[in-house]
């Protein structure tokens, strides 16, 4: 199994921004810790991350017939992106959602996902531990 993990605006600011709600763990730290989990999961990974929004949307795209699974943390543009929500649909690729805060326990605005319309699974509040669960859950159930 092949999986594409997705990151998107300013996860590559963690241990930095806001250690308070997203731990002071940096991204180095967190793609390690999800190579380690994909391999124990016997599966494969490509790790992306980007502040654009249409690279995003291109990566999923490119996706299409090259992965079996996508776990994505889509940051701001969970509450904003109708954009990645489509490129999700039109791929078809067996989605997990994750974030490393509770975006139900912060502000308002956060607690809308377009992602989660299209997502087999969101995990949200668990720190990094949430990207072990949706790599566990995506190669556990593959389809």
């Amino acid at each position: 199994m092949k999986l594409l993990i997705i990151n998107g605006p300013n996860l590559n600011m963690l241990g930095i921004r806001e250690p308070g709600i997203y731990g002071e763990q940096s991204f180095s730290a967190l793609c390690q810790s999800i190579e380690n989990w994909v391999r124990e999961a016997g599966a494969e990974c490509e790790l992306y991350q980007s502040n654009h929004e249409g690279c995003i949307v291109d990566k999923i795209q490119a996706a299409y017939g090259v992965f079996d699974g996508i776990v994505i943390n889509p940051g701001a543009y969970t509450h904003t992106s109708v954009a990645i929500l489509d490129a999700l649909s039109a791929v078809r690729i067996p989605t997990v959602e994750v974030h490393i805060s509770n975006i139900m326990e912060r502000e308002d605005f956060r607690h809308h996902s377009y992602v989660s319309l299209i997502a087999k699974k969101t995990y949200m509040g668990l720190g990094f531990e949430g990207y072990k669960k949706a790599i566990r859950y995506l190669t556990l159930h593959e389809e």
